[in-house]
């Protein structure tokens, strides 16, 4: 009996320690209550909805915010107080017939605005508060988020047209260019040429893209050859290298404009199609609409502008001691550009016309070497600095994870 009872203690003892553990109270964990109260609430412009009525409007041509205000009901009074309110953060010289405004009423059977908002673009928003005894006027920003994508494709017509065949943005060839734009002349891409590339996508509420921001990584393949993208930032300054850390940005841009066909090359011997006989021609045509961005291949200084008989309207830039370059038949100059000015390289300088002796719009190209003509297609550029050997390591560290993604993504893309 004794053995009996003493199992019997240690059992209900076992069961008492069970139970007690099981019934202790836990510590709450702390609530973030922003985040409980974002759950609880709808928001819509950083104004809480739940008791209000949201209406929608269309400025259209001749309104300003008196004459909006007022045909919301306001007296001229009221109007008058709500535009000097919010002038600061509406400016009336900037408001465009079709840009969006809404209203935030209240449910009684008076209705009563206590809101009101206008989209200055699909991110940026005035908001104009009238529930206190004062108004006040406040700017409210989207929230921005940024995703990664990937693409690849093989040329067999235009890369813009690969690319938008492929689903995604066509603006991203623009951005591809600008990356290559020392190494690849895009006027010269070839059937069979390829390329993957990362980049990244702005989007507001999480389904409407804005824009792409910037390449995260890109390998083109140009003749056989493949010309890889790595991002990294030096000294403050982001640039992309290849697999050996030299910088893909060199002096010059292959071409002062973008995506248009070459018309006539460099030759010492080619038919005028308007004085009807041969004559050197020591630059290079590119075809495009009139009115074609034109941009600086370089920095430099604007040392002629104006009228140069058959080259119309015409640009040059001395970009240092040994170069200079020569932009003609452009429709017209771009602002602030004269003699002196100093210019970036790829600043946009003039636009495409068919000012002089021309049949048609297209830039006349032309480079300068010492003062003696060289065939632009040909010319070659030193690169900038590569990356520093100090930061070595950390190159390899970024071009790993650059490579790993870009033969992931590959993966996963093709199975």
């Amino acid at each position: 009996m004794n053995k009996r009872f003493a199992l019997y203690i240690l059992f209900a003892g076992l069961l008492s320690c069970l139970s007690c553990t099981h019934t202790k109270q836990q510590p709450e964990e702390e609530v973030d209550s922003e985040w409980l109260d974002s759950l609880q609430h709808v928001y819509q412009y950083g104004v809480c909805i739940d008791s209000l009525n949201v209406s929608e409007y269309k400025i259209k041509n001749g309104d300003n915010p008196a004459s909006i205000f007022s045909g919301l009901g306001f007296s001229a009074m009221k109007a008058d107080s709500i535009s000097k309110a919010s002038t600061e953060i509406l400016d009336p010289t900037k408001l465009r017939a079709g840009m969006h405004y809404y209203t935030f009423t209240t449910q009684d059977s008076v209705t009563d605005i206590r809101y009101i908002a206008f989209a200055k673009s699909l991110v940026d928003y005035a908001v104009i508060d009238l529930t206190g005894d004062s108004i006040l006027a406040y700017e409210f920003n989207k929230p921005i988020t940024i995703k990664r994508h990937y693409t690849e494709g093989t040329l067999n017509s235009s890369l813009w047209n690969v690319i938008k065949s492929s689903g995604a943005d066509p603006l991203l060839a623009i951005k591809i260019s600008d990356v290559y734009a020392w190494q690849i002349d895009f006027f010269d891409v070839k059937e069979g040429d390829s390329f993957r590339v990362l980049y990244d996508v702005a989007y507001i509420d999480d389904t409407t893209a804005l824009n792409i921001t910037s390449i995260g990584g890109a390998v083109f393949t140009h003749q056989g050859k493949d010309f890889t993208a790595i991002p990294f930032t030096q000294d403050s300054v982001f640039e992309y290298f290849d697999l050996e850390g030299n910088s893909l940005r060199k002096e010059f841009l292959k071409a002062p404009l973008d995506f248009f066909r070459i018309t006539s090359r460099f030759t010492n011997a080619r038919f005028h199609p308007i004085l009807k006989r041969y004559r050197a021609h020591h630059g290079v045509d590119y075809a495009a609409p009139v009115g074609t961005e034109v941009k600086s291949i370089g920095a430099g200084t604007i040392i002629a502008k104006g009228y140069m008989g058959g080259g119309g309207n015409t640009l040059k830039v001395k970009h240092n001691s040994v170069y200079t370059t020569s932009y003609m038949h452009l429709s017209k100059y771009a602002k602030g550009i004269q003699v002196g000015s100093h210019v970036q390289q790829g600043q946009v300088i003039g636009y495409v016309g068919s000012t002089g002796l021309s049949t048609g719009p297209h830039l006349d190209f032309r480079v300068y070497k010492n003062g003696q003509p060289i065939n632009p297609l040909q010319m070659e550029a030193p690169p900038s600095l590569p990356v520093k050997p100090e930061l070595r390591d950390s190159f390899a560290v970024v071009k790993q994870a650059v490579l790993a993604e870009l033969d992931s993504m590959r993966l996963k893309t093709n199975q």
